[in-house]
């Protein structure tokens, strides 16, 4: 871990935003789901929640260019544990899908805590998530197609959320808690030992100012 690295680590991790995250409702696809934490990344998404297929989602290496790492994917057993396990934290939940009463996407208030819901692209968001969501959100279009690909939607709605969030301030300073800050830094700065510390059952030790090891 050399200091420049360790710099840039927590540099990244003081710009992630708790309170902003993607549930993908059986994204099946790998490279979408790959894409999606692409976009998770670029604009400081901390953590990602899926509802898996039966068949479990394989991320695709060269599409998430190993994103996976910085991103922690929670895998829920159904929509509605998912959405109530993100309402209990006090997301608002919005749903990607043109329905009746959808607004436009630029129209929402991002800088609240929000949780975007995402669907296949054949089936899109599912009929429970639709019928639990706060708000359903569209992305106007004027050509002759009905819809994007879910990645390409993602992408936009996770950048309308980083311009309201910057003009916010919101990147500005870190925000997570300084325990929280400190374990998630060490878990991306020394993932292998991070690993073996939990299986341990040991705490995390100290890191330096250029991100040596401290002794315990």
């Amino acid at each position: 871990m050399t200091p420049e690295r360790f710099h840039r680590l927590r540099t990244a991790l003081s710009r992630r935003q708790p309170d902003l995250t993607v549930l993908m409702d059986r994204v099946h696809k790998s490279h979408n789901f790959s894409a999606i934490l692409r976009s998770c990344d670029a604009v400081g998404v901390l953590d990602a929640h899926v509802v898996a297929t039966e068949d479990a989602v394989a991320i695709h290496h060269a599409t998430s260019a190993g994103t996976k790492k910085w991103i922690a994917v929670r895998s829920h057993p159904s929509v509605e544990e998912a959405i109530g396990h993100l309402r209990g934290r006090g997301f608002a939940i919005l749903a990607a899908h043109l329905s009746a009463d959808a607004v436009d996407y630029r129209d929402v208030d991002y800088t609240r805590p929000t949780a975007l819901t995402l669907g296949a692209e054949l089936r899109g968001v599912s009929p429970e998530a639709l019928a639990l969501a706060d708000t359903h959100i569209t992305i106007p279009m004027v050509g002759l197609v009905h819809s994007l690909n879910v990645s390409v939607a993602a992408g936009l709605v996770l950048c309308e959320a980083h311009r309201q969030r910057a003009s916010a301030g919101m990147y500005d300073r870190a925000r997570l808690p300084p325990d929280e800050f400190a374990a998630r830094l060490f878990e991306w700065a020394y993932p292998t030992l991070a690993r073996m510390r939990r299986e341990a059952g040991r705490p995390y030790p100290a890191l330096g100012p250029d991100g040596d090891v401290l002794p315990d």
